[in-house]
């Protein structure tokens, strides 16, 4: 079924605050050995997992504290590994297999965002030679980039987003000084966001020897990327005009028209055999011959924002992904308030470093913000002026210091304003 159109809505503000604290003095966690050369996946996970985010996020199989009225699982699950988190506290709620590293597929391309977003004005434009669409790998999904065209970068963002596209990705990677330092800055942010699982040999998570990433460590770049506003904008979007090539008409006189884009991601487009998820706002899908089925999402309801990531279930039946992960937010939502955590989300290594000034921080690399995230009013708006159409276009928020660092304590972004219009729409 077609994606829905954007209707006018107001920003949800999310303003629960609640403080995940770090101690400066905390143990060390220790990560997994470095990744194997084989892309093929094992079939049991390994008996030593890193141990980042708590002891038990490292043991192989399903971790969870079903006391005290905590509904139990979902029965049929059957991903290799999952995560289901609360965005906000950073409280793992449960998760199976946290730490085993497999191939992240697409997913990679949330660190990759992640990564590059600050780095370009969605404002600039670029001109694609010949070079800037080399070296794609085979069958990689696209969105139809053309040579000698001329993109802005907000255009590149929709087609890394919505379409996945692998052309989007290598033109900005090579605006980023070409694949090598985009890949090498991509993994310099893993580790600064101890994701100690991850390892990106591309920037798009075509499938590459020694690429891989965990549920656990997936989780965490989404949460990261969801402290940036555009971030935010780009994984929510369902549907958007993308330039299409420049052509003659019927007068001789240049044209350059617009198709439509839509998000791959099912649980906010919708598709035949699946319904919109309630409250869903993101984040990214992925799909690969060697990963399988890969999924980060995040979704408010009540007054809770959660993470679930689902990695490969092993059940082969359409659009699995997505229905496993429906499954483990149904569970969350249930869980949360309930659920006695099994880990947490850590903060990014520079938090126990570094003071965060108020608004001095637009990047996210910390969880921080700017000036363009501080009006007291929501915004709203049916369409952006540029055509594209989504649940994330004109966001506001208020509140000012959304990163602080006091007595030892990592406070983080609890204000996302989620879009009202995915929160009201419901599941059949």
């Amino acid at each position: 079924m077609s994606a829905p159109k954007k209707t006018t809505g107001r920003a949800l503000l999310v303003t629960s605050a609640v403080v995940s604290s770090l101690a400066l003095t905390a143990p060390v966690s220790y990560a997994a050995p470095k990744p194997s050369p084989s892309t093929s996946p094992s079939a049991t996970p390994p008996a030593n997992m890193s141990t980042v985010g708590g002891e038990r996020l490292g043991q192989p199989g399903t971790q969870v504290n079903l006391a005290g009225g905590v509904p139990v699982l979902p029965k049929d699950l059957t991903a290799r590994s999952w995560v289901v988190a609360d965005a906000e506290s950073g409280d793992v709620l449960a998760a199976h297999n946290a730490h085993w590293r497999l191939a992240p597929a697409s997913t990679m391309k949330m660190l990759f965002a992640d990564t590059l977003l600050p780095k370009f004005p969605k404002t600039m434009e670029h001109e694609v030679v010949p070079s800037d669409l080399a070296d794609i790998g085979s069958g990689s999904s696209m969105v139809g980039i053309k040579e000698g065209e001329t993109y802005s970068v907000h255009d590149l963002w929709l087609g890394v987003f919505l379409r996945s596209g692998n052309d989007a990705v290598h033109v900005l990677s090579k605006m980023n000084d070409g694949i090598d330092n985009t890949v090498n800055d991509m993994n310099k942010h893993a580790e600064e966001l101890q994701a100690l699982d991850t390892h990106a040999v591309s920037p798009d998570g075509y499938d590459a020897p020694g690429q891989v990433s965990s549920a656990y460590d997936l989780t965490l770049i989404a949460r990261s990327g969801l402290q940036k506003k555009d971030f935010r904008e780009y994984c929510s979007t369902v549907s958007a005009k993308f330039p299409g090539e420049t052509k003659k008409n019927k007068k001789g006189k240049s044209v350059r028209e617009n198709f439509e884009i839509q998000n791959t991601n099912r649980l906010l487009s919708g598709d035949s055999d699946i319904s919109v998820y309630q409250g869903i706002a993101g984040v990214k899908n992925g799909n690969t011959t060697n990963a399988g089925s890969t999924f980060t999402g995040v979704a408010e309801r009540n007054g809770k924002v959660l993470l679930v990531t689902v990695m490969n279930p092993e059940k082969s039946e359409h659009n699995e992904v997505y229905k496993e992960t429906a499954r483990l937010f149904d569970w969350g939502f249930q869980a949360a308030g309930k659920a006695q955590p099994v880990g947490e989300l850590v903060p990014p290594k520079s938090a126990a470093q570094t003071t965060a000034q108020p608004g001095a921080n637009d990047s996210g690399e910390a969880g921080g913000t700017g000036d363009a995230e501080k009006s007291s009013k929501p915004a709203v708006g049916a369409s952006a002026a540029d055509g594209s159409s989504g649940v994330g276009v004109a966001l506001g928020i208020t509140g000012g210091a959304l990163v602080l660092l006091a007595a030892g304590a990592f406070l983080i972004n609890r204000r996302w304003p989620l879009p009202d219009l995915v929160r009201r729409r419901g599941r059949s």
